[in-house]
């Protein structure tokens, strides 16, 4: 698409920045499908010289764009249009990766890394509520949408409690549909932390990214209606692959 095309209407002797005009109707195109992932835009350069504006203009629409998620710079190359990001609500409601992700219309899929008896040590037996060194149950999981890795969980339950959760198949089987069919423990309420971390040699392979690409780290700890915790988890979700959104309520 060229240049006149993507930028029919920006307006210099408009308030509004020239860089965030830029912005807006490039984001206007990807909503709309005009733009779609894999598209190249035009250079820096050519927006420059068609629309008559600076350099640093252009590169700060463009790097907006970029570390938001929308678009991706490929050196040597040029800009494109980015894969779009999963829309995640599991701030907002409870509901299981697979029912997410299929109300999203993506197919969802799971591989199983380790599902073992251990040790627990002072942070999984900390949050769980059990003393430093009872047995846990560790499952280690890689979860993917429509065949791509977008998440590499673990997660730490009490074996005491659920010691036939080392028999199911979970590359098949719902974690919480388990919990609440077999023992009859329905997960009442969950506790979430977020940070942004970057990935490490062996995240970055399982997740099949860059070495120190962004993920957001995601701990969990989950209860029962009595208030006991029954599931401890550290999630990390592909940066780049990955959104969440928190609605807030005036009380």
């Amino acid at each position: 698409m060229d240049v006149q095309t993507l930028f029919p209407g920006i307006d210099k002797q408009a308030p509004i920045p020239l860089y965030y005009q830029l912005k807006q109707q490039i984001l206007r195109h990807i909503s709309e499908g005009t733009l779609q992932f894999g598209d190249l835009l035009p250079s820096e350069a050519e927006i420059c010289e068609k629309l008559k504006i600076s350099r640093p203009t252009v590169r700060q629409a463009m790097g907006d764009l970029a570390a938001e998620g929308y678009l991706t710079r490929q050196k040597g190359k040029g800009t494109f249009v980015a894969r779009p990001k999963i829309q995640g609500g599991f701030f907002q409601k409870l509901q299981s990766f697979e029912e997410e992700m299929r109300q999203r219309g993506l197919v969802p899929s799971t591989r199983v890394l380790r599902l073992a008896l251990i040790d627990g040590d002072s942070r999984s037996c900390d949050a769980l509520g059990i003393p430093e060194g009872d047995r846990v149950i560790l499952l280690e999981r890689l979860r993917f949408a429509n065949g791509e890795p977008i998440v590499w969980v673990e997660t730490y339950l009490p074996y005491q409690r659920f010691p036939r959760l080392l028999a199911v198949d979970f590359e098949r089987q719902s974690l919480y549909r388990e919990l609440e069919h077999t023992y009859l423990v329905p997960v009442e309420r969950v506790v979430r932390e977020i940070e942004a971390v970057n990935a490490t040699a062996r995240e970055a392979e399982l997740l099949e990214i860059q070495k120190n690409a962004a993920l957001c780290f995601v701990k969990t700890i989950a209860y029962d209606y009595d208030g006991v915790p029954v599931e401890y988890s550290r999630a990390h979700y592909r940066g780049d692959r990955n959104r969440f959104s928190v609605e807030l309520h005036h009380t």
